[in-house]
């Protein structure tokens, strides 16, 4: 894969009938890309880089950082490195992007919010 990650080829990575939740994907420099489809509960540990899910389907709740926000299939969700986060209360069907990126400890801090749009 040069270019492209079909997502119906990352679907069949996830769930295995052996329990794995997550794949790699994609990788080029710092970014790493995985699908991530998780069943029952969310047990994620905190990451060491920065981490943003875009949501494939289902809808629940994401705790990060001690707030929760509901989301659904489409929306965009960041997680700073370190932070503590998981996914609840959510549907059977959840299938997630993951994608990690920068440096280790995560990128300098700054406030997130809606940036400009590239031209």
């Amino acid at each position: 894969m040069k270019h492209r990650v079909a997502l119906s080829d990352a679907l069949k990575l996830v769930p295995t009938i052996e329990g794995k939740r997550f794949a790699g994907v994609f990788r080029h420099q710092t970014l790493e890309v995985e699908i991530y489809a998780p069943r029952g509960i969310d047990s994620q540990n905190p990451h060491t880089r920065d981490e943003v899910y875009i949501v494939i389907s289902g809808k629940g709740q994401f705790l990060c950082d001690g707030e929760r926000e509901p989301f659904g299939p489409g929306d965009f969700l960041f997680a700073p490195a370190g932070a503590v986060h998981r996914f609840e209360d959510f549907t059977e069907d959840l299938s997630v992007w993951v994608i990690f990126y920068g440096p280790e400890g995560g990128e300098k801090e700054s406030s997130p919010g809606l940036g400009r749009a590239r031209s």
